[in-house]
């Protein structure tokens, strides 16, 4: 009986060893603190630049747009992305400079904005993707063959804007028109295609074309000069470099009466008087939505060309009352009224 009792006595410590044991098994572990720090240093940081040839509120609005639009498909700067923005500050010799950089530094991807940026990229940067952004005539440009099917390496947007309902919309201010001045620079390739679409717009409404070209911001304001009393309206074509110099345009313009039209949207809220303008905005947002594509691995190429979605007609009230102008009961039902 004793030997028994012993017997169970040791089996059941034993069993309490064993039970023990498994209990220590069964713990959990404390948890790791390191495993997001490792997640983290495997997320690729893909290398993207952006570079525009001068600063001014449409070509912000693009580059706002393009960074917006990659944020929302997961390319975020200082996460996913490290973002480098050049600006050639208006000079076309460093469009060249910025693309020689961008291409050394071996970009995952370049976003040039307007046609001299994208120009410049183009040329040095052979190896790397690009999407243009607000390039006017990509073709004329010589940036790609074709829109359909773009070269190898490019692709982006064209900012190209109606002209005819351009010329159309001053007639509609400006009955009387019979001259209207047009002031660009004549070094840009798109501004030369603008001219043309407006010439030919302007001829099928009788109204003669006083050109006043410049070759720099400088010259603006001499360029509008030259066309006071000789012509009863000025349209600004989509061009950096009178966009970008606009305030000394509209100073001549107002002195001397001559109401002004724009092709932008930004630059009635400057002063303008009207435009069937684009949203630079959602271009912006319409490139970085190629762009994440392109990141994502697809090939530039085989992505067409895209030209804008949107235009909108916008007028300014203050401005149209400035030049002694009346707004059409018409347009007023569909216009967009800015102060």
């Amino acid at each position: 009986m004793r030997r028994a009792a012993n017997g169970a006595i040791t089996l059941m410590a034993a069993f309490m060893i064993l039970a023990g044991c498994g209990q220590e098994k069964a713990a959990p572990s404390a948890p790791s603190t390191s495993g997001k720090a490792e997640q983290a240093s495997t997320v690729k940081m893909v290398k993207v630049g952006i570079t525009q040839i001068v600063d001014h509120p449409a070509l912000n609005s693009i580059r706002k747009g393009i960074t917006d639009q990659l944020a929302a498909e997961g390319f975020k700067d200082k996460e996913t992305m490290k973002l480098d923005y050049l600006n050639a500050q208006g000079d076309p010799s460093n469009t060249t400079t910025i693309a020689q950089q961008m291409a050394a530094d071996n970009k995952d991807l370049i976003i040039p904005i307007t046609t001299p940026s994208a120009q410049a990229v183009v040329n040095q940067a052979k190896d790397t993707p690009v999407v243009f952004a607000a390039v006017t005539d990509p073709v004329a440009a010589k940036l790609v063959p074709s829109l359909a099917k773009p070269a190898d390496n490019v692709t982006g947007t064209s900012d190209v804007s109606p002209m005819d309902k351009q010329v159309e919309l001053i007639t509609q201010f400006v009955p009387s028109i019979k001259k209207l001045g047009v002031i660009y620079n004549t070094g840009e390739v798109n501004s030369g295609v603008q001219l043309n679409m407006i010439e030919q717009a302007a001829k099928g409404k009788g109204i003669t074309i006083e050109k006043a070209g410049v070759s720099n911001t400088g010259e603006v304001k001499q360029g509008a000069e030259s066309l006071v009393g000789k012509v009863d309206a000025i349209l600004i074509p989509v061009d950096n470099t009178i966009v970008s110099s606009f305030e000394a345009l509209l100073s001549t313009a107002k002195a001397a009466k001559i109401p002004v039209f724009a092709s932008d949207s930004d630059t009635v809220k400057r002063g303008a008087v009207a435009t069937y303008g684009i949203d630079y905005y959602k271009m912006g947002r319409q490139t970085g939505s190629i762009a994440a594509k392109v990141l994502r691995g697809e090939k530039p190429g085989s992505i067409p060309v895209e030209t804008t979605k949107d235009v909108q007609l916008v007028i300014s009230k203050k401005a149209a009352e400035m030049f002694g102008l009346t707004i059409p009961e018409k347009l007023k039902a569909v216009a967009q009224i800015v102060e």
